[in-house]
């Protein structure tokens, strides 16, 4: 194969002219977060690495280390940024290591968000498609230019492939020897990248995670794992009401407990500090505490979905209006109504909430795995009275989040900042949340309530479409009014809905956003959890009642979206469907598209009285190109099952207040012996790529929920799916 840089007719042109975040900053200086956290620094090379720009190292030792400025909680950041950088570069992969980006928004920003450096919405590859790959070729170029200097050759003819470049003539180097003069080199402003036809990484199965290793043997770190000399561990009692104030407290019983260092009261209750986390929670749980209620919130799940029910048969904000739907309902032929209740529900990370912190210089430092490196430096300084650049972060992995790390407040990291500041400014602090602190005191997806009205003409066409949608406001929540809400819309709550793909000539869908005290925020899929249930169900409702196919009706329906048809049909044929299926089972389809991707999945169930079990389920997704199939084929599978989690057990309910659920025993997941057989195919495309931690998440419920009703007759609108 030629030279990338000689064969132009094969490459796209390309601007080194990226926002503030991707730009090539010279001797970007990281320390590995691999390393001990109470270590001293390793001494730097006596040779200057090759440090390009802020997201690539080479190191005289070969080694080629990419900063990764997205937090890896389980997605595969730390495996799909460094394939971009690797592909362009021309890397081994075995000689790509991986570092968390501090926390930089000048640099490391995500370019969806403006200045903003996070995680979150499935954009971490898609809004870093271009920039790490740029980031790869410009060291690459850089690499190139220093060999055609020491060889005395034209840099067109020069080959570079597996970490190894080399010229006809029979000269070699590696990377590692010639960083030391390439570092000495101009950054060109002007790169060229692949054509993908000459991708070697991306698109490629058999790539191994980049933290599989360590997750296997125990050595990836987790907050959990930090000590310090003199760390206190740190727990809280909040109030058990949303809204109830510390009243009065008697510390004596927990002081008594040998090893309890300090009780210290902080806006969100009390927190209780020890050398170890089982010492702080004894002492807690010894702790005599009068909760001030007056101004709590006293009411339960139901008389909120009341009074949800009493919104809906009001109008509400007008999120879309095409045609005249009410016109059209009222000549219809045949009119379905339906209503859908969604719960409230948990993140149920597997990792709980814990952040530390401690003093550094002139300001502090953070260290946790961090989903929003922005909002925590804002939150810690507004409490400590710093400048956010005073906050220093140190990323570590996370076990997982959901959304839940991410949180608009800060919540808990600036929590662990006024422990912090009570405790003198001094001391090295580890807060830590219990699973029962995060159930009962947490941030949730809201309850939300759809009343769907739809119409079919005399052949059994859609001819309107009037939704309902009532729920709290994640973008108020989040502070987001501004950038989220028009014309008192709450895009997060009507997306999925308001831009329905399915060709139906009247539509008309509006909100209710009412105000309550239970703290929300994005959860897996944010408003796509409950718009695709109701979407999907009612669409296979309207096939049943037109007396067509379910997937014959959604095709036609979807003419003009190719893509949302290619994963359908897809789907479908890997599925079977349409075959015979034994008395007691059925086969459920649904479509949705969010953040980009477009994912069908057929689910089959089989019923026993009034049990049932989810045997199988064939996913089809199109995420544009596909970087690393093995981690969309594994985003796909968990996704799925965390959606089925909720389509089947999870559920969190108010009672005068208070969460009655607490642990894994009563707030339910799926368990291994619920997860279906899983078949996931990915669409080939050329497109670039979109998001997959979220998109398959909110298509599993309305399948399993079609795949009762084609089983059993039943149509199911509450969750999680119970049969009658």
């Amino acid at each position: 194969m030629r030279n990338r840089i000689e064969n132009l007719s094969r490459r796209r042109f390309l601007q080194q002219g990226l926002a503030a975040g991707a730009g090539l900053t010279l001797g970007v200086q990281l320390s590995g977060v691999s390393r001990r956290l109470d270590a001293a620094p390793s001494k730097p090379d006596a040779a200057a690495p090759l440090e390009p720009n802020a997201f690539v190292r080479i190191g005289t030792d070969d080694s080629v280390t990419v900063i990764v400025k997205h937090l890896e909680m389980g997605q595969g950041t730390y495996t799909g940024l460094p394939t971009l950088v690797a592909e362009e570069l021309d890397a081994r992969w075995d000689q790509v290591r991986v570092e968390g980006a501090p926390a930089d928004a000048a640099r490391y920003n995500n370019l969806f968000w403006g200045p903003t450096q996070g995680t979150g919405g499935s954009t971490s590859i898609a809004n870093s498609w271009e920039q790490m790959r740029k980031a790869g070729a410009t060291a690459r170029q850089m690499l190139v230019e220093a060999a055609a200097k020491r060889w005395q050759v034209d840099a067109g003819e020069i080959q570079v492939r597996d970490g190894q470049l080399s010229h006809a003539k029979g000269q070699r180097a590696s990377f590692g020897e010639l960083a030391e003069a390439a570092a000495g080199l101009v950054v060109p402003e002007d790169v060229f990248l692949k054509d993908p036809a000459e991708f070697r990484l991306i698109g490629n199965a058999r790539l191994r995670r980049k933290d599989a290793a360590e997750k296997i043997d125990g050595s990836a770190r987790y907050t959990q794992d930090v000590s310090l000399p003199g760390l206190l561990t740190a727990v809280v009692a909040h109030p058990p009401r949303f809204g109830a104030r510390l009243k009065s407290l008697d510390p004596e019983p927990a002081v008594a407990i040998r090893g309890v260092e300090k009780i210290l009261r902080i806006p969100t209750g009390v927190a209780v500090l020890a050398a170890d986390f089982w010492t702080a929670k004894r002492g807690r749980d010894r702790l005599s505490i009068e909760w001030d209620e007056s101004d709590a919130f006293t009411l339960g799940s139901e008389e909120i979905l009341q009074q949800y029910r009493e919104l809906a048969a009001t109008p509400g904000a007008v999120a879309t209006a095409r045609g005249d739907a009410e016109a059209a309902l009222a000549s219809a032929d045949k009119v379905i109504e339906s209503e859908f209740a969604l719960p409230f529900l948990a993140h149920a990370s597997m990792e709980p909430l814990n952040c530390v912190i401690l003093p550094e210089g002139d300001g502090v430092r953070v260290i946790n795995g961090e989903q929003s490196q922005t909002r925590t430096q804002a939150g810690v300084a507004s409490v400590l009275g710093l400048k956010p650049e005073q906050v220093r972060i140190d990323m570590l992995y996370a076990g997982s989040s959901f959304g839940r790390r991410g949180n608009p407040q800060a919540d808990f990291t600036s929590e662990a900042a006024e422990i912090f500041k009570a405790a003198g400014r001094k001391t090295p602090i580890k807060l830590q949340w219990t699973r029962e602190d995060d159930t009962r005191a947490g941030w949730y997806r809201p309850l939300f309530l759809h009343r769907v009205r739809a119409g079919l003409d005399a052949a059994g066409k859609p001819v309107a479409w009037h939704q309902r949608i009532v729920g709290q406001s994640i973008a108020a929540a989040a502070g987001m009014t501004s950038r989220l809400v028009v014309d008192g819309v709450d895009r997060l709550s009507v997306e999925g809905a308001s831009d329905l793909a399915y060709g139906i000539p009247n539509l008309y869908v509006d909100l209710h956003s009412p105000t309550l005290p239970v703290p929300i925020q994005w959860w897996r899929s944010v408003g796509h959890t409950h718009t695709a249930f109701a979407v999907e169900s009612v669409i296979d409702e309207l096939a049943t009642a037109a007396g067509r196919d379910p997937v014959d009706f959604r095709m036609a329906l979807l003419e003009g979206h190719p893509r949302h048809q290619g994963v359908l049909k897809l789907a479908a044929e890997k599925a079977g469907w349409g075959g015979a299926l034994p008395e007691g089972r059925g086969r459920g389809v649904a479509v949705h598209e969010s953040f980009n991707s477009y994912v069908a999945q057929v689910a089959e169930v089989t019923v026993r009285g009034r049990s049932f079990s989810v045997d199988r389920v064939v996913i089809a997704v199109d995420c544009g190109m596909a970087i690393n199939p093995d981690v969309v084929k594994a985003q796909m599978e968990g996704g799925m099952g965390y959606g089925l989690a909720a389509a089947l057990v999870s559920r969190l309910t108010l009672k005068e207040g208070r969460v009655e659920q607490s642990n894994f025993h009563d707030y339910k997941v799926l368990r291994m012996d619920q997860m279906p057989r899983v078949e996931v195919y990915i669409l080939p495309s050329a497109e670039a790529p979109t998001g997959v931690g979220e998109p398959a998440t909110p298509v599993i419920a309305p399948a399993v929920a079609n795949a009762l009703a084609a089983a059993t007759g039943q149509r199911l609108r509450r969750l999680p799916l119970r049969l009658a």
